[in-house]
């Protein structure tokens, strides 16, 4: 499909700067598909009353890094600032990263992030350049590894902020919390799995006692989910990979919630991209520990996934790929007008829609 199918006009004015508060009053749209969709505007609280006893939520536990570490870049006698955002683990002491300025990195520079002093975890963080790739990626080399550089990369430092929030606005200490999910547990994102930024304590308390059951499955959110495809032609465009798990007590439970008629509520695009990545051929789900590069477009035939809790969108992303693949193109447009005209926010800070897959052509 042409990726200009999935454009629209999005105001500045619509972007989600900060969460609501509590996270679950943020507003969300109940879309119905069909020839004339039904849009009906609710809020996250309303949850547990769109739900049926016995239908299982799937969430994302994994946890955002503190990815974005600022420093000096050290080349003989001469030195100059740098920002590193880490995106994917390579190994126990090597990360892929995106910097800035990139074009001003070789081989073999030095890095340190923090104090002056040795390296060590309240002082100072070294680390080499050891390649730079064609898309102006880079591979560092700390001079840490396993958990120390994982304490220090903690200790220097930030939760990484979507640009479309960072470039509107300074870091808030408040973001710390409100950019993580109250049950994320597995260290290992670049970004949140934001339709999981919604839920707190009460709600999820309020989902049990209806009868909903909550399964956790990890998916490492990569930088690359959110930004828009650059290919004409989603046929061209190659998808990032992102590591993902899903245990062996997970698919068995959410098998047994199939079969006893239950539905699959994937919460974010994230869990339902992992869950179509563990799911069989004939609707089955097997335990999964692996990269996944699952791009998700119109026409694909979802075998695991019944409904679809998420946030709203960028334009030409994968994501608004996916939701129009879920709920069919046409209806996406619709409610995604209706968003705009009715003032709801987008994006990771923004409101969210219960989606419900599109109906079978005649």
């Amino acid at each position: 499909m042409r990726t200009d199918a999935f454009d629209f006009d999005l105001p500045d004015a619509s972007i989600g700067l900060h969460p609501a508060s509590p996270r679950d009053a943020a507003r969300l749209l109940d879309v119905r598909p069909g020839s004339s969709p039904e849009l009906i505007d609710r809020i996250v609280r309303d949850l547990p009353g769109l739900l049926r006893p016995g239908d299982a939520l799937v969430l994302n536990d994994t946890r955002v890094l503190h990815a974005e570490l600022s420093g000096t870049r050290h080349r003989g006698d001469t030195a100059a600032k740098i920002a590193v955002t880490l995106i994917k683990r390579l190994d126990a002491s090597r990360w892929q990263a995106l910097a800035r300025p990139a074009k001003r990195l070789q081989p073999g520079d030095r890095l340190r992030f923090g104090g002056a002093g040795e390296v060590c975890l309240l002082d100072s963080l070294y680390a080499s350049i050891e390649a730079r790739g064609e898309s102006g990626e880079v591979t560092v080399a700390f001079d840490l590894a396993g958990p120390d550089l994982d304490l220090a990369i903690a200790a220097h430092g930030r939760l990484p902020l979507p640009p479309y929030i960072s470039g509107r606005r300074g870091f808030d200490p408040a973001d710390a919390r409100d950019y993580q999910t109250v049950f994320a547990a597995r260290d290992g994102a670049v970004a949140a799995p934001t339709a999981g930024l919604h839920f707190t304590p009460e709600l999820l308390a309020a989902l049990a006692v209806r009868g909903i059951s909550r399964h956790f499955v990890t998916l490492h959110v990569g930088a690359g989910t959110f930004l828009p495809v650059k290919a004409e032609d989603t046929g061209d465009h190659k998808m990032h990979a992102e590591w993902g798990e899903v245990s062996a007590e997970t698919a068995r439970a959410l098998n047994a919630t199939r079969a006893a008629g239950g539905r699959i509520v994937a919460v974010g695009t994230t869990s339902l991209r992992l869950l179509e990545s563990a799911a069989t051929e004939t609707g089955g789900l097997q335990p999964f520990c692996d990269d996944t590069a699952i791009f998700i477009t119109p026409g694909y035939r979802f075998r695991v996934v019944d409904l679809l809790l998420t946030n709203f969108h960028l334009p030409r992303s994968t994501l608004f790929m996916l939701v129009s693949a879920f709920s069919g193109l046409a209806t996406m447009r619709a409610a995604y007008t209706h968003a705009i005209n009715s003032g709801y926010r987008f994006y990771s800070y923004g409101d969210a829609c219960l989606l419900r897959p599109a109906p079978p052509p005649e």
